[in-house]
């Protein structure tokens, strides 16, 4: 009897604490964490993810696009065609902050680059994640190539924005602009030599800004395995020499330390603002739903290797 009303007192005093009164104060409500795993990689196949990597990441990237498929068994389908090779590495010094550095084959262009995370998708908070990504690249072949030294400079500007929808699917839309600083035309000439009144000039020169937008899509199959699909729209009409659209599908292999990506896709230079204002493949001419025009020889193979280290 002792024994059970010494439970009882216990009982009531930690109910109404040392005052006897009841205890009425709420639990802490637990703060809501940013969603993880948006996507497993830094890219989704040509274009940049809102992912920044936790500090003190360092990662390398190797990026491949070989010959297009036009010739065929000519040259094995683009495979031992001329092809695009970039050489990257980035490293997080601070939280939400990645900085690196590549170098691609293409007109042995150095890229500077850098991807900031404004703010990530977060329930009752941001329905979103928000990045920017920012490029700039250096045409480093000879000085015979130029008129200009500044005409070797190209830059880059993209807003990414991103949601996962579920544990499966996450979608991405992403407006940017590229800026070149020499740009595409078409010579015209007039006049004659006989009597020394003939010029050339440079007509129909393109627009040395360009807005695109594109929107990407991640589609998980197996928990190390997704389905990738990228699509690039450019915005802007040039007055000649306007770059086509691009259209990637792919799938993804992932583990914890590690991205492979292999795609089919039309893209080429892998710089993203070469691959939007000096995209020459045409994939498919759309004139409506039922008519469609694919053009198979003018996409190519791809794939995305990156591997990290966490410090």
């Amino acid at each position: 009897m002792l024994v059970l009303l010494f439970w009882v007192a216990s009982s009531y005093g930690q109910v109404t604490g040392d005052s006897g009164a009841v205890d009425t104060e709420k639990p802490t409500p637990v703060k809501a964490k940013p969603v993880k795993n948006t996507f497993e990689s830094i890219w989704i196949i040509d274009n940049a993810t809102v992912m920044v990597p936790v500090k003190g990441t360092f990662e390398m990237d190797i990026m491949h696009r070989f010959g297009t498929l036009e010739t065929g068994y000519e040259d094995f389908y683009g495979f031992f065609a001329p092809s695009n090779i970039r050489l990257g590495f980035d490293y997080v010094p601070v939280s939400n902050l990645m900085v690196g550095l590549s170098i691609a084959k293409a007109n042995m262009t150095w890229e500077g680059f850098a991807k900031y995370s404004i703010f990530k998708q977060t329930k009752g908070k941001s329905p979103v994640s928000v990045t920017y990504f920012g490029s700039m690249g250096v045409d480093t072949r000879t000085a015979d190539n130029f008129y200009h030294n500044s005409d070797r400079y190209t830059f880059f500007n993209q807003i990414l924005i991103a949601r996962k929808i579920n544990d499966k699917l996450s979608i991405q839309v992403a407006p940017s602009v590229s800026h070149i600083n020499v740009v595409n035309g078409y010579f015209k000439t007039s006049g004659s030599v006989a009597d020394s009144t003939y010029q050339t000039t440079v007509e129909g020169e393109m627009k040395h800004n360009h807005f695109a937008l594109a929107i990407s899509a991640r589609y998980k199959l197996r928990p190390s395995m997704a389905f990738l699909m990228s699509y690039d729209q450019p915005l802007t009409k040039h007055p000649t020499n306007n770059p086509n659209p691009n259209f990637s599908l792919g799938i993804e292999f992932n583990t914890s330390s590690h991205a492979f990506q292999l795609f089919v896709t039309n893209y080429y230079y892998i710089i993203p603002q070469r691959n939007n204002m000096f995209n020459t493949n045409n994939f498919a001419t759309i004139k409506s739903f039922n008519d469609i025009t694919l053009y198979p020889q003018n996409w190519l193979i791809g794939f995305n290797i990156t591997r990290l280290w966490n410090w």
